[in-house]
């Protein structure tokens, strides 16, 4: 399809922004994109979350989704033919056994970065420099996760097999990038107090595992930084499920009007009890780097917002309100209660997460309201706990 959006330069202290290149109508699908790379999390592999190792695909049926969610081997969906899971296509790695979707995925896979981080049958091999890189990051890295470590170890594995390396390096340089201070700002954020200590461990484990004298400047103690910054600050979370396809498609169904309500009744229930047993963790999760999307800017009143409709990597991002050529086009890093809240506590929050003030028309308005929050918000300041915080760097 047709993109109707092109990235421009805008000043040195905003960077890059995203502009309409036609009219978009609300509703419109301004782009589809996929990301030159992208990684599940640890954790959410670790805790069978079974996904395409390549598109994040969802590769367990709506059922099994549902049942290992609840915990409740004898749950029976409905309409079991709305499950868009096509088990037949899947197919495995001959070396190391990862899962893919389909056949395209696993070629793409290979041909991009899977021959330099197979496994083979090291797999399990605890000691392998590959494994002692992913069990220090889930050590450092605890659910709800934002980052991964392997979106890095893709990179330089990209760059490694590909024969024209010196384009790739281009591809990834083109991704916003940060002074020395807020770097580190970044990369403290992802590690927290001994970031320090921690950054070193995982650049030495990295260079055991990965390194290759075209990249020699990424795998510096300069170069390292740099490199968990860019993927911290331009990570997108890229969130997959079986299950809400599947709901999707049931609330698509044209039903008698029981049926329906029976039917919405059943989801509903079968919703609040997943909750119940699996808190807020329903998807398989990862993150990835798209290259237009990167160029999004915040506004708390956006006019645009990213999702992952096909249950796959592929980035959808859709008009809000209707767009005017040459308007620019921009997404909130903040959830819906985050934006709802005074202009001084989304301030708080964009600057802790993404190290800047925000100037859209909305806080425009408001930059006369007293800075103080109002006590309701006082106290709800101490409730949004960092995992809250943490959990919207994957929107960047």
């Amino acid at each position: 399809a047709a993109v109707a959006a092109e990235a421009r330069f805008i000043s040195s202290a905003k960077g890059k922004g995203l502009f309409a290149t036609k009219n978009i109508r609300k509703g419109e699908t301004v782009f589809v994109e996929r990301p030159v790379v992208s990684s599940q999390f640890l954790w959410n592999a670790l805790y069978n979350y079974r996904a395409c190792d390549h598109c994040l695909r969802a590769l367990e049926t709506a059922e099994e989704n549902a049942q290992r969610l609840l915990g409740k081997g004898s749950l029976v969906l409905p309409h079991p033919e709305q499950c868009s899971i096509r088990k037949d296509l899947h197919q495995q790695c001959p070396r190391c056994q990862v899962t893919y979707c389909s056949a395209e995925c696993k070629q793409a896979a290979l041909e991009q970065y899977h021959q330099v981080l197979c496994l083979g049958p090291s797999r399990d091999d605890p000691t392998h420099p590959l494994n002692k890189l992913q069990e220090a990051w889930r050590n450092m890295h605890y659910p709800p996760e934002t980052s991964s470590i392997m979106l890095m170890a893709r990179m330089v594995a990209t760059v490694k097999q590909a024969k024209d390396k010196e384009w790739w390096i281009k591809v990834f340089s083109q991704f916003c990038n940060k002074t020395a201070n807020e770097e580190e700002e970044i990369v403290h954020k992802l590690l927290g107090d001994k970031f320090k200590g921690q950054l070193e461990l995982l650049r030495l484990l990295f260079t055991e595992a990965l390194y290759d004298e075209h990249l020699s400047r990424w795998f510096t103690p300069e170069g390292f930084r740099s490199l968990f910054a860019l993927v911290g600050t331009n990570g997108q979370g890229i969130g997959t499920s079986s299950l809400s396809q599947w709901v999707h498609a049931c609330d698509a169904l044209d039903l008698p009007m029981l049926q329906r309500e029976e039917l919405d009744a059943f989801i509903d229930q079968l919703y609040k009890d997943i909750e119940k047993e699996s808190g807020e963790f329903l998807n398989c999760e990862g993150s990835g780097l798209y290259v237009l999307q990167s160029c999004c800017n915040h506004s708390c009143i956006p006019n645009a917002e990213t999702s992952f409709p096909e249950n796959n990597f592929l980035l959808h991002l859709t008009a809000l309100e209707d767009i005017e050529a040459g308007e620019e086009i921009c997404i909130s890093y903040l959830d819906c209660c985050q934006r709802e809240r005074s202009r001084h506590s989304r301030n708080k929050i964009l600057r802790e997460n993404y190290l800047f003030t925000c100037s859209c028309p909305k806080c425009l308005a408001q930059a006369d309201d007293a800075d103080m929050t109002s006590d309701e918000e006082e106290e709800g300041e101490g409730e949004t706990d960092d995992a809250e915080l943490e959990d919207e760097m994957t929107d960047v």
